[in-house]
């Protein structure tokens, strides 16, 4: 089965529909399978001291101004589910609290996401398994009793997810990558499992690609240097374009693993192996 390219928008619209657009246009034309975005309430996500905290950002500044600048509005999801309908190309969102997922639950999406932070909330993810549709689980972050719990919550909804290995800093240090976390999560919970990257550079997510995972979400960007938090983990579309290339080539060279001699090398054979036959008259 072929690796489901996740194209993380995420935050890095900075709360423009147009950059939004630009970017799903993007993922769209690189061959990604979907854009995830990210939903919050931020009055339950953060608290009252927090947002009226300073922070210099293109909205104003303090906290609560920056994190508002951020969300779209229900017409601009809108506009967000008939673009990509328009485009040919999924969309989904990680909710950060009860009320942005039944928000969300608004759009005939097909997927779900749990971000590395919800993994502990077991009364939102029974929620969220409650929907039955299929859901990618980041793995930042948790300890295997955390990832248990949340495995145990989506088996006995009978509602389909697939982990994803992920490690929470932005950007990721190779030597923290631990890309044969990957192996570990099939064979301790027998499921399929995704990588979600956030180092910069492609070279660790071709790495991951080889290693037989089911999905692999990437941050995206028009620009890294852009403003916002997670513009410098993110890829433009030159290393979108190859990314997407290189795990395609990737799949196709992995194989099915069975011993085959196929007819090109038959013909190889007979010319490099012609000395044989005469040695053996």
């Amino acid at each position: 089965m072929s690796i489901f390219i996740i194209a993380e928008i995420g935050i890095n619209h900075n709360g423009s529909l147009e950059k939004c657009k630009k970017l799903i246009d993007l993922a769209s034309e690189c061959g990604c399978d979907a854009v995830k975005f990210q939903k919050r309430d931020i009055k339950l996500v953060y608290t009252k001291e927090f947002l009226d905290s300073h922070r210099e950002s293109p909205w104003g500044n303090t906290q609560r101004d920056q994190k508002i600048g951020l969300e779209f509005s229900l017409d601009e999801y809108k506009e967000i589910d008939s673009y990509c309908k328009l485009k040919k190309i999924h969309w989904f969102a990680s909710a950060w609290d009860l009320n942005s997922q039944i928000f969300l639950r608004q759009f005939d999406t097909k997927y779900n996401k749990i971000a590395s932070a919800m993994i502990v909330d077991t009364g939102f993810l029974s929620s969220v398994a409650e929907e039955r549709k299929h859901t990618f689980i980041s793995t930042g972050m948790s300890s295997f009793e955390d990832i248990e719990k949340a495995v145990d919550i989506f088996k006995k909804s009978n509602c389909s997810f697939e982990l994803m290995h992920t490690v929470s800093t932005y950007p990721l240090k190779t030597e923290n990558a631990n890309l044969r976390m990957i192996e570990t999560l099939k064979n301790r919970f027998n499921c399929s499992v995704g990588y979600s990257g956030h180092e910069p550079g492609i070279a660790i997510s071709y790495a991951a690609a080889s290693l037989g995972i089911s999905s692999l979400e990437r941050h995206i960007t028009l620009d890294r240097s852009m403003y916002g938090s997670d513009q410098s983990a993110s890829i433009e579309g030159s290393g979108l374009r190859q990314l997407v290339g290189a795990v395609r080539k990737i799949e196709k060279a992995l194989g099915d693993g069975i011993t085959r001699q196929i007819p090109e090398e038959m013909e190889i054979a007979k010319k490099l192996r012609a000395h044989l036959k005469l040695s053996n008259r």
